[in-house]
């Protein structure tokens, strides 16, 4: 059977294997219980049976190839989530405040370099550093982890507040500026022996014609042949496809002198561009997630603890200075545009922090001969370092933004105040969390029928639209309770939580549950999924999208078909009595009173 299997280091391939599932559970059940991201417990499970610590695994190369794979399909997933309308809503965000992200914290190593260059040679020494060098570099550092920022957030539920728009657009920035830095640094490296704006120029004019012949014709291909796969209804068949066609077309980027990933990307955004986007995001994301934990395994067992120990200022330096310097030039770029300081310091924070395409740029840009190689154990430990510190640093995020900016909170207090003042006349109301549509078609109606109501948004662009259109729209999140009792939340007749994200409106249930319990909560979700946790913590009323989906649906399908219009409208009304809690006692008072009458 081991001679079947074969060895790799002296260990059967089935030995190496259960050693790195081993490694990986018991490191990210850790980190669960720690309340981490599950990266860092891949990023500690490779240091720990690298060849650097214990020694276990002392040959990763196979586990290397293997988790190549986590980077294609990384980009895969990205590419999914790339389209232009989502582009264009965050289109000053991404090209505004991300775009002078890389293109800053890149100019900034590179000077920075030349400065330290030009300094060492006035005293007669040479710095090793070139240009080129300088450059990869600043690639490598200009990146953030998308992977444990976005969960962090999402935790944390801020994906929707001023500062984790900013963060989500630069990330957005970030992930696009991936595959143009995939092509220039394998550029700066030939341009030993070719001229580089040739080189670039060729690499260029290969990604154009091959991004324009896949989106050109590749959409519509796409589309009808998922299609034709799908109709074979075979959930094996659909997954092998989609393997071939991300494989394939990384392959064939390769093959045109780019890269794996830029191909994965590509096969991410036509698959977007069809109906088939959210089953393939269901049925990719274990590939997904544990090639990716692969990725970082080996990434935590390239770790030298010699290198750490030995060159321990270097290393904390490597990644102190980084840190500080992106968290600056964001704060810098972000109140430039006008956002307010304790937002903008925020913003930094979060983005501070070294990513995964920073290890897959570094290590490009070693394979290509130009990092050396005695820069690539320090970056890659300091890198390591501040991923580990980055939960901590999110943690600490308001008392560092308290500390700095002594007038942030005076500032939130008084647009507090400002907002409780103007709502302190009003009861009674409804309290609407979230201005998007289904929060703006409430408040349409609530108008029509003369009722009063606050709507609370975190986002300053919708806040304002709101406002412009005569709406009584605060700037506020509604998971604080801060925000809530400035709405007036004790004097509420209800609270309507509009977008579809559970774990937001558990908090906003638990802050009524503890200070309004007498005011009912009604939640909208996607399904019912978590329909018994939502009543469980207090909801009045949960309204899935699906049920209400597939009663309209039914509607217009027997309206279409010639039953009477009255008829239609009272089997819907039926469904929604028999399905929500009030219209249900509404439905037996009725039925009560209809029974009694012949007595009477």
């Amino acid at each position: 059977m081991s001679q079947t299997l074969g060895t790799i280091g002296g260990m059967s391939s089935l030995e190496l294997t259960l050693l790195y599932l081993c490694a990986a559970v018991v490191s990210v059940v850790g980190c669960r219980l720690l309340q981490l991201p599950a990266m860092l417990g891949y990023l500690f499970a490779g240091l720990v049976i690298g060849p650097n610590a214990l020694a276990l695994a002392n040959d990763s190369a196979a586990v290397e190839h293997l988790a190549e794979f986590g980077v294609v399909f990384l980009m895969f997933v990205i590419g999914l989530e790339f389209n232009l309308p989502k582009l264009m809503r965050m289109r000053k965000l991404v090209f505004g405040l991300g775009l002078g992200q890389v293109v800053l914290t890149m100019l900034t190593v590179v000077l920075f370099n030349a400065g330290i260059g030009w300094a060492l040679h006035s005293f007669g020494y040479k710095w090793g550093l070139s240009w080129q060098a300088a450059t990869a570099l600043g690639a490598a550092m200009t990146m953030s982890s998308t992977a444990i920022v976005v969960k962090l957030m999402a935790d944390r539920v801020e994906l929707e507040s001023p500062h984790g728009q900013r963060v989500m657009g630069v990330l957005l920035f970030q992930d696009l500026a991936v595959v143009p830095l995939l092509v220039l640094i394998p550029a700066l490296a030939d341009m030993r022996e070719h001229n580089i704006w040739e080189t670039l120029g060729i690499a260029f004019i290969k990604a154009t014609v091959l991004v324009s012949l896949l989106l050109w014709g590749g959409k519509r291909l796409m589309h009808k042949w998922l299609r034709m796969v799908a109709r074979r209804k075979s959930d094996e068949l659909f997954m092998l496809n989609l393997l071939l066609m991300t494989l394939g077309l990384s392959w064939l980027t390769e093959m045109a002198g780019l890269s794996l990933a830029m191909g994965a990307f590509l096969a991410g955004m036509l698959i977007a561009e069809t109906n088939f986007k959210h089953k393939v995001e269901e049925d990719i994301r274990p590939f997904h997630d544990v090639l990716l934990g692969l990725f970082f395994i080996t990434i935590g067992m390239k770790l030298d603890w010699e290198v750490l120990f030995d060159s321990w200022t270097w290393v904390l330096l490597l990644a102190t200075v980084p840190i500080l310097i992106k968290a600056g030039l964001i704060y810098g770029l972000s109140r430039l545009s006008g956002t307010p300081a304790g937002v903008s310091l925020r913003t930094g924070l979060y983005l501070a922090q070294a990513g995964e395409f920073g290890f897959v740029l570094l290590t490009l840009g070693s394979q290509n001969g130009l990092i050396p190689h005695a820069w690539v154990s320090p970056m890659l430990a300091s890198m390591v370092l501040s991923m580990i510190a980055t939960p901590f640093l999110i943690m600490k995020a308001d008392a560092i933004v308290n500390r700095l900016i002594s007038n942030d909170w005076l500032l939130q207090s008084l647009a507090l105040t400002n907002m409780a003042q103007r709502n302190l006349n009003i009861e009674h109301h409804v309290i609407v969390c979230g201005y998007g549509r289904s929060g703006h078609n409430l408040v349409d109606f609530l108008v029509l029928e003369n009722t009063a109501y606050v709507a609370l948004d975190s986002d300053p662009d919708r806040v304002q639209a709101g406002r412009d259109e005569g709406h009584h729209v605060e700037l506020g999140d509604a998971t604080k309770l801060a925000s809530l009792m400035s709405a007036g939340l004790v004097r509420a007749a209800a609270v309507a939580v509009t977008y579809p994200e559970t774990a937001s409106a558990l908090k906003v249930l638990a802050w009524v549950k503890e200070h309004a319990p007498h005011v009912p909560v009604i939640v909208r979700t996607h399904d019912d999924r978590d329909l018994e946790m939502l009543r469980a913590a207090g909801a009045a009323e949960v309204v899935p999208e699906v049920i209400e989906g597939s009663l309209m649906l039914a509607s217009q399908t027997l309206a279409h078909i010639g039953i009477p219009l009255k008829r239609v409208i009272r089997l819907v009304q039926g469904q929604r009595m028999t399905r929500y809690a009030l219209m249900r006692d509404e439905l037996k008072h009725k039925e009560a009173m209809d029974a009694a009458e012949p007595h009477q």
